[in-house]
């Protein structure tokens, strides 16, 4: 790991946190070979998972500090500009995961994001912002370009290419990754069905009601993910140093 001037435990824990939300993700199908997630370490800099398979990435295996502004350190994995983009623009921005849902991915080839259907998808509304390109964002004015249409939704989907998803914790991106993948499957399921019987789609208040963090609705999905994670003991890692 890239040294820098933190207090080395919290380093060591943030790696750790890091580590559990990579692991996470891969194993509940969010991402493949491909994929990346970060926590910020404080307003200039932010640590991302080690550039390989994150459900590959071993017990005790060290990811790589990033600064916010800059040039990306060597290793790091080209996409990791949008997590640059990310935490720049928006301070609240604690966690990022760059992921393949499967679903998610499926439906953006029809030039689609996920709708408000059921639960999982009122966390995005007004409605997930696709950004309607398949390419691979190698370059900061493509990072840019993205996080800007992005604006303060939790994600914003790449057509056929995946998603960006953000929150305030490591363990609300993982869930608010998980509500995406679902609202895309709830969605490419009524689609097929779609022409005899109309789809409902809650309103903003509905959306405003339903999208709640009470009743440890965040903990319970992360709970339920993370479960059997060799270093998931005392993974809880708030945004910000």
């Amino acid at each position: 790991m890239t040294q820098h001037t933190f207090d080395a435990a919290c380093i060591a824990e943030r790696d750790r946190a890091v580590r559990v939300a990579a692991r996470t993700l891969a194993r509940a199908g969010l991402a493949h070979a491909y994929g990346h997630c970060s926590a910020r370490l404080d307003a200039d800099h932010f640590l991302v998972c080690a550039a390989r398979p994150m459900g590959l990435i071993g017990v005790g295996e060290t990811g790589t500090v990033v600064p916010v502004d800059g040039p990306l350190p060597e290793g790091v994995l080209g996409e990791v500009r949008l997590h640059q983009k990310l935490y720049r623009s928006r301070p609240e921005i604690g966690a990022v995961a760059r992921s393949m849902p499967p679903k998610t991915m499926s439906l953006s080839t029809l030039g689609r994001t996920p709708r408000a259907l059921h639960g999982p998808g009122t966390y995005f509304a007004p409605g997930v912002p696709l950004w309607d390109d398949p390419q691979l964002i190698r370059s900061d004015a493509q990072a840019e370009a993205v996080i800007a249409k992005m604006g303060t939704n939790a994600a914003v989907v790449m057509r056929g290419n995946g998603a960006v998803v953000a929150a305030d914790t490591l363990e609300a991106m993982v869930a608010l990754t998980w509500y995406l993948e679902d609202a895309a499957r709830v969605d490419l399921d009524v689609l097929a069905l779609e022409a005899a019987y109309p789809a409902t789609v809650l309103d903003p208040d509905a959306c405003r009601a339903r999208a709640t963090r009470s009743g440890r609705i965040i903990e319970r999905m992360w709970e339920y993910l993370s479960a059997g994670d060799p270093e998931l003991h005392g993974t809880s890692v708030p945004g910000g140093a």
